[in-house]
């Protein structure tokens, strides 16, 4: 489960036109709809969610924070911090801090980084819709166009309100990890030291920096 974390949601058919970029394809809804969540979250000063990550039959429930260029993210006894420059990954089990520039699975866990991703990284097609919870969503799907990993990625979209709802990651052995996401927070007032890493808080752990 951690490593699907750090690693770095009837059919209606849509019949629009579709963007072809380099053998890749976008179809125009889903397109629309991704670029008006990204551009949603984006305006925010800053974003925090909880979310339930499954995967198999375990669930573990975390936190996330975000400022658009760094990040926070709590689950399972591990903290992971983006300061902007560097991924600060804590475990409070083993006691150690592992210190690395980031990377693509590093940083995939952050749904701007699917927003964003999805103009290069993979082909989209758009769903169809349903209801989760009561709540009437857009289902979009997307395929990587390189090998990553994984098979697809099927994000749930409250698109009234602009915001993604729920994530699915299938990886090309077929193991499914879900992420639903919930209690959305947007402007806090958050401490100035929430996105950094405070080393002296951290002496009696093993630091190893990559």
């Amino acid at each position: 489960m951690k490593n699907l974390i750090t690693k770095s949601f009837s059919a209606i058919a849509f019949l629009g036109i579709n963007l072809v970029i380099f053998g890749q394809t976008i179809d125009t809804k889903s397109k629309t709809i991704l670029d008006d969540i990204t551009k949603n979250y984006k305006s925010k000063k800053n974003s925090y969610f909880k979310f339930l990550y499954t995967s198999g039959k375990a669930s573990q429930t975390g936190i996330f924070y975000s400022d658009n260029k760094r990040y926070k993210l709590k689950i399972m006894g591990t903290e992971q911090i983006f300061d902007g420059n560097k991924v600060y990954s804590i475990s409070e089990e083993d006691k150690e801090v592992t210190i690395a520039k980031p990377n693509d699975n590093q940083v995939a866990f952050s749904p701007l980084s699917y927003l964003d991703s999805y103009k290069k990284d993979y082909n989209v097609t758009y769903s169809g819709k349903k209801t989760i919870s009561g709540i009437p969503v857009d289902i979009i799907k997307m395929t990587p166009v390189k090998s990553n990993g994984l098979k697809s990625v099927t994000l749930y979209v409250n698109t009234p309100q602009k915001k993604l709802i729920k994530l699915e990651q299938v990886s090309t052995s077929n193991d499914l990890a879900v992420i639903t996401i919930s209690n959305y927070k947007e402007n806090q007032t958050l401490s100035p030291s929430t996105f950094t890493f405070d080393k002296s808080k951290y002496q009696n752990y093993l630091i190893t920096e990559l």
